[in-house]
């Protein structure tokens, strides 16, 4: 690695730029780069996302002792920038400290503010600036940040509240106050000394007094909050790896609560959860950064056209509004108009949705960070699209810009009109993130967790939410919260995780100890139901009907893109009509996919299926088989019709057959007195189709090739629907494939019957349709084997689900037994039966591809696993050169994408 540890910005200039964001993480690259395009900046340094690596290494000590004589240096940079001392009382210079990855991790890791006061500084601090209560007040925010996360003052239960919050409520009940900024100065020092007093009490360690002891406690807490749990949680929610560490910035304080003409707040180019091109945000008058987001006081809106969208939701008279609840724009215009300014031009200068952190401090704007703003699935495409149109990007950036698996927020359900208009609102708060949510009422993370282990569908309802809660976020189906606005902690991890939200919603009183929330009278209690409607901000009473997402034109139009960059296209798997053409609605192009024993477990169907199964000569399975045919042409009329002109891959008969037989003594006497036998003989039958390892014994082509018969009647049923289809105008594409072949003579058989029985059936109908015959690769023995096995396949289909299975050697059924350990102990990476094994079973699908087309040059080749729908595993299928992904029909749209993005990525 690199000797420099340490890049310094300021003044306008900077050691580091935009583009160096591996090594500085975002908000030290970005910070920098504002300095080199002229946005007012405190001036800071950035420690590397290598020291990050290199603390977890080789321990705190050695890093601290690498680091000093950088750190030191670029504390006396920012010094000489704002002309004050670090430590000095008589002119003191304050800073904060801050986490920053290369990939944004919205209040997962920690942050300090106001490092650098101690009992004699903050008299300095009063006396330099004149104002004794902003002195105190920020040093009883230092005390309160630096006790919670260097020194770990934490609640001692979950249902407590912080604890530097107990003592601020009890502070301001003593004088029937209700607001932090109303306490007096002496109310906030006798703070700072029951705040020290309290750490002493529970942690045992004494408030620090030494600012650069302060400095280096708050560098190494930041560094550990890489690994805290719910960074961790993040980290593999997110797919970021932990290698890439967290880079440290130090940058000068600026101050917003410095009185009347001091403010802070958070603002996005774009609106984050709708898309649409209007600036908006939160600010508070006389306040820090921490107040915006952790959701203490409920900010206003900074432009007026948000604050008159925000009184209507909350009912707040027009007159009120504009007493109490300025806008920014309202309020400080001139100000405002600056900040307008500098959000365009960094939204044009990254030519992407901006998420900004900005103070005034007297009358003077800083911006404090940017980021490409975390956003909903619709904010996504929308925004994409727009920048699109307005020339921004290009065509190919607008589908890099689009992340796969956040398409599957546009396809979720949302609120049905009718039972809308139905419901009962009980409440309404801020529509934080969209969607629509129902569920039983939790109050804490670990509860959502286990409830929804157990299968419930959870709404969280919190008083606010914290990093802390991020587990219970993602469990919940919709998150509910009493305190904050469009930008606290809940709204921005909600939007990020495509998550309903309603924040901010005043009128609920929520009680941790008692697990109720009051909602203007109403009781709700642990597990009560209630619906959020994330797009208005409503809050209903019980469930609400739900109905499938419409999709908007900006997706279809995306849609549009994938297919003009695509060489890999997408199929389906379905086995009924209706999941046929909702995939179709989608873009599907075929099926690649159709198992046909999902057609058997309708009850005269499953009736038949069993006597075929248990009979014991050919004369009767044929007479059970002779009863199953008309169903099972039934079936793939039905879904060849639908998939008109385009292929339908259809899989024989695979799964055991011990699946399909009763095994309680009651289905065994209705099978006898069906069958007109003896339950003793059911009991026989049964007993005999029992096998030691039932995913390895008689299913697949291995139940054709000793029972020829069943690969007849499902080629009739499959060949026989086509006629017809095709009698009737249509014009149907089947494809006929073998499973589970391992060695070509399986095959060999298999092909011989499908070719006769259509042969027969072609003379006898006087009509004959053209139908491949291919065989799923599932077997590694095939993958080994392909240039023989695609001397009979007309395609390969690649099984991945039982590839991975079997190249591993573990079981499906019970991965989950050491999955977990696995995973904690880097064993493995990911589940290789979620995200495919590239390097082991993707080497398998890349020589079978390549070994079957020195056999068959034009052999197609496709999956149709799981892992068709997953980005990365497209991708990986792309590059190996198949022609089509398939998988389920609301898959379809997040496996275009990855299709395009890969050609366009190969480019």
């Amino acid at each position: 690695m690199s000797e420099k540890r340490v890049y310094t910005f300021g003044n306008g200039k900077a050691e580091g730029k935009a583009d160096m964001r591996n090594l500085l993480g975002g908000k030290g690259a970005n910070l920098a780069e504002m300095n080199l395009i002229g946005v007012p900046v405190p001036p800071g340094f950035t420690i590397t996302t290598d020291v990050c690596n290199e603390y977890f290494e080789k321990g705190k000590e050695t890093v601290v002792g690498l680091l000093k004589a950088e750190v030191e240096s670029s504390v006396k940079h920012i010094e000489a920038l704002m002309n004050s001392k670090f430590g000095d009382p008589s002119n003191p210079l304050l800073v904060s400290v801050r986490s920053g990855a290369r990939a944004s991790m919205p209040g997962m890791m920690d942050t300090i503010l106001n490092l650098g006061l101690n009992d004699v500084v903050v008299e300095g601090l009063a006396k330099k600036t004149g104002n004794e209560r902003f002195a105190y007040d920020s040093y009883r925010r230092f005390v309160q940040m630096y006790g919670d996360v260097v020194l770990g003052m934490k609640p001692v239960n979950k249902e407590d509240i912080d604890p530097f919050e107990a003592i601020i409520q009890q502070v301001k009940a003593q004088r029937g106050i209700k607001l932090d900024n109303e306490m007096t100065v002496d109310e906030l020092k006798q703070l700072v000394t029951l705040f020290k007093n309290a750490i002493k009490e529970q942690t045992g360690q004494n408030f620090p007094d030494d600012p650069m002891e302060q400095l280096w406690g708050a560098v190494c807490a930041v560094f550990d909050s890489w690994m805290n749990e719910r960074a961790i949680l993040y980290r593999k929610m997110e797919g970021i790896p932990q290698e890439w560490g967290t880079a440290v910035t130090v940058m000068a304080m600026v101050f917003g609560n410095m009185g009347e003409t001091s403010a802070t707040g958070v603002c996005f180019s774009r609106d984050a959860a709708t898309g649409e091109n209007c600036f908006n945000g939160e600010y508070l008058i006389n306040a820090q950064g921490e107040d915006v987001v952790a959701g203490i006081r409920t900010p206003q809106q900074i432009t007026k056209e948000g604050s008159l969208r925000w009184a209507k939701q909350q009912n707040v008279d027009e007159e009120t509004r504009r007493k109490k609840f300025p806008s920014m724009e309202e309020a400080m215009p001139e100000l405002y108009a600056q900040l307008y300014a500098l959000q365009d031009k960094l939204e044009k200068h990254y030519h992407d949705m901006q998420d900004m952190e900005f103070t005034v401090q007297e009358g003077k704007l800083w911006f404090l960070q940017t980021r490409n703003g975390k956003r909903t699935g619709t904010a996504m495409v929308k925004i994409a699209m727009d920048l699109l149109h307005e020339g921004e990007i290009d065509e190919k950036t607008a589908l890099l810009r689009c992340e796969p698996n956040k398409l599957d927020e546009l396809l979720h359900p949302v609120f049905d009109k009718e039972a809308r208009a139905q419901a009962h609102v009980l409440t309404r708060g801020l529509p934080a993130s969209p969607g629509a949510a129902c569920g039983q009422v939790v109050f804490f993370a670990d509860d959502a967790t286990k409830w929804h282990e157990d299968g419930h569908q959870v709404i969280m309802v919190r008083i606010e939410t914290s990093p802390e809660d991020l587990a219970g976020m993602s469990a919940a189906e919709g998150i509910l919260t009493a305190r904050g606005g469009m930008t606290s902690h809940a709204a921005v991890v909600a939007r990020g995780m495509g998550k309903c939200c309603v924040s901010g919603a005043g009128a609920i009183m929520v009680d941790y100890k008692a697990r109720t929330v009051e909602i203007d009278g109403t009781i709700i209690r642990e597990g009560d139901y209630i619906s959020l409607n994330g797009s208005t901000g409503e809050v209903y009473a019980g469930e609400v009907k739900t109905r499938p997402a419409e999709v908007t034109g900006d997706f279809a139009e995306l849609m549009d893109l994938c297919k003009k960059y695509s060489k890999l296209v997408v199929r389906t798997n379905a086995d009924t009509p209706h999941d046929a053409e909702v995939a179709s609605n989608f873009g599907a192009v075929g099926i690649g996919l159709c198992r046909t024993e999902h057609m058997f477990f309708e009850n005269e169907k499953i009736k038949a299926m069993r006597e075929m199964i248990l009979a014991d000569s050919t004369e009767d399975r044929e007479k059970a088989l002779d009863k199953l045919l008309p169903y099972q042409k039934q079936d793939f009329y039905g879904i060849l019709k639908c998939m008109d002109g385009m292929p339908v891959n259809i899989r024989l008969l695979d799964p055991p057959l011990h699946e399909f037989v009763p095994h309680d003594l009651k289905g065994q006497e209705i099978m006898a007195q069906e069958m007109g036998v003896s339950v003793q003989f059911i009991q026989s039958r049964v007993s005999s189709l029992s096998e030691h390892n039932p995913m390895l014994g008689l299913r697949g082509c291995r139940l054709g090739n000793t029972f020829p018969e069943i690969t007849a009647m499902q080629t009739k049923a499959i060949l026989g629907a086509a006629i017809q289809l095709k009698k009737e105008g249509f014009n149907p594409m089947p494809e006929i494939m073998v499973p589970l072949v391992g060695i070509v003579n399986e095959l060999d058989i298999q092909e011989h019957i499908i070719r006769k029985t259509a042969d027969k059936l072609f003379k006898k109908e006087g009509v004959e349709v053209p139908f491949k015959v291919g065989t799923m690769i599932e077997i590694p023995r095939a993958a080994l084997t392909a240039d023989l096995i695609a001397q009979k396949a007309e395609y390969f289909s690649f099984g991945t689900n039982d590839l991975t299975q079997m190249t591993f050697g573990y079981s499906r059924d019970d991965i989950a037994s050491f999955l977990p350990s696995y995973l904690e102990k880097k064993i493995l990476d990911v589940d290789p039966f979620q995200v495919l094994d590239q390097k082991g079973v993707g080497q398998l699908i890349q020589m079978a591809v390549e070994k079957g087309r020195k056999t068959r040059k034009n052999l197609k080749c496709g999956i149709c696993g799981e892992h068709g729908g997953e980005p990365s595993s497209v991708k990986f299928c792309h590059h190996v050169g198949l022609n089509y992904v398939s998988c389920s029909p609301f898959r379809v749209p997040i496996a275009r994408l990855a299709a395009a993005q890969a050609a366009v990525e190969e480019k």
